[in-house]
């Protein structure tokens, strides 16, 4: 092909800025990161949420070289903080945690984003499961006679969550109305307020983390009766799972993981999710997590992404389901 002289050089700018162009991206991915990080975190210091998105903080600061700071946004649910993460720039720089709340929100909230199109996937972070445990004075001994005691009696028991409208409350509902028996909620504003009150006698039972429960059970002021994932954890291998006391297809996954806004690079994704990989693998985080009864998760962005999806269907039909209404 032969180009004369005044076409080469109109095409001259071109052919720089078509090399130019592939040497800025590699040059800002390795940049990446140059300053601090920031996890949005929605829900109140001193919880479960706030102890994953500490603990990532610190780890990851330590592989990166950069600060990561924890931005405790609680409120609403958990949306208030869920919508300043996925509005802010999708640089990487801005981070939201998530729990299993996220994909039970749609369903109660007139939300101001997409919680699948206008976020980025980036890691699952945890594996726990929730534990259901009861007070003593309750007669059953087994998942199996206290699902009995509720058929029997409808609406007589009743149980704990953290607030109307919150994961434990809809996950609770949901083993109820898969084992078609039907207790009372009675709504406390927090887990710890839940707790109080479960071991005081005033409510019979609580679906709750492991991490807020076991130190009870472990006293002897509270009785373990069932898991919510369907095997049992290795931490407490002697209290089995709903699934093997009679509801086969209950398998709650108690989880937190990492998003961004939509749009991120695929080399600053790429980056974060190989070191947060890396971070998870580690023998201390694992040591961290172990004693909570919960364990590290990690994996792909995509598989992050098909979680989310999946839960956010399952828990609109229970909600719409149970009738269940937010705060």
């Amino acid at each position: 092909m032969n180009i004369d002289r005044r076409s080469f050089a109109a095409l001259a700018p071109a052919f720089a800025l078509g090399g130019l162009v592939p040497r800025i991206a590699r040059a800002q991915a390795g940049a990446f990161p140059s300053k601090a990080i920031r996890i949005v975190c929605p829900f109140a210091p001193g919880g479960g949420s706030d102890f994953i998105a500490r603990l990532t903080a610190a780890r990851l600061a330590e592989r990166i070289g950069q600060p990561v700071l924890v931005d405790n946004r609680p409120g609403a649910g958990g949306t208030l903080g869920t919508d300043i993460g996925v509005k802010a720039a999708p640089d990487g720089y801005t981070l939201l945690l998530v729990a299993g709340s996220y994909t039970v929100n749609p369903a109660l909230y007139k939300l101001g984003f997409d919680p699948v199109a206008d976020i980025t996937p980036v890691i699952q972070l945890s594996r726990g499961a929730y534990v259901l445990c009861v007070n003593p004075r309750v007669e059953a001994r087994s998942l199996q006679e206290l699902l009995a005691l509720a058929r029997k009696d409808p609406g007589k028991l009743t149980f704990a969550s953290s607030g109307a409208g919150g994961h434990l409350h809809v996950v609770t509902e949901y083993m109820f109305e898969m084992a078609k028996a039907k207790a009372t909620h009675v709504p406390y504003k927090g887990t710890g307020p839940a707790v109080s009150d479960l071991l005081a006698g005033n409510v019979d039972m609580l679906f709750a983390g492991t991490e807020a429960l076991m130190q009870h059970v472990k006293a002897g002021k509270l009785r373990a009766l069932a898991v919510s994932t369907a095997k049992r954890l290795r931490a407490y291998p002697d209290i089995p799972s709903v699934a093997e006391s009679g509801l086969p297809e209950y398998d709650v996954v108690a989880w937190h993981g990492l998003v961004a806004p939509k749009g991120l690079p695929p080399a600053v994704l790429a980056k974060l999710s190989t070191e947060l990989n890396a971070m998870l693998r580690a023998k201390d985080v694992e040591e961290r997590l172990e004693p909570t009864g919960v364990g590290a998760a990690g994996g792909t962005p995509e598989e992050f992404g098909a979680l989310i999806r999946a839960e956010i269907v399952r828990y609109g039909k229970v909600i719409r389901e149970a009738g269940i209404k937010a705060e």
